[in-house]
């Protein structure tokens, strides 16, 4: 998981606001990797997140029962809530665009957003 993830804007040189959050269905921690077997789904997650961190990207992580106004803040993570229920999580939110619903998203899908974002 060593991919570069560019945070300037090639044209400007400016430095991206680069945001990920994550809509976490309920889990026992917060990032789900506490109980006595190992999801390996939420070990790649883990291991994305922090290879996003270290490429200097902040990301955000929310469950709904310890940040419920992250959810009630964001209109299109609410709809989707209302309409498919804890089916819809999780939900990631790349750049205040949904990158995908139900599943979590591989880094090379986050990296796609984040560098379409620069386009």
């Amino acid at each position: 998981m060593a991919e570069q993830i560019s945070l300037f804007d090639p044209t400007s040189g400016r430095a991206l606001s680069a945001v990920v959050e994550i809509f976490d269905p309920p889990m026992c921690c917060p990032t789900g990797l506490c109980g006595p077997t190992l999801d390996q789904t939420l070990l790649d997650v883990s291991e994305m997140l922090l290879a996003l961190q270290a490429a200097g990207v902040r990301v955000e992580r929310y469950q709904m029962s310890s940040n419920p106004n992250a959810f009630l803040n964001n209109s299109d993570v609410m709809r989707l809530v209302r309409e498919r229920q804890m089916a819809a999580l999780p939900i990631t939110v790349v750049r205040e665009q949904v990158l995908k619903v139900g599943a979590y998203p591989a880094l090379a899908e986050v990296r796609a957003a984040l560098d379409g974002a620069m386009a």
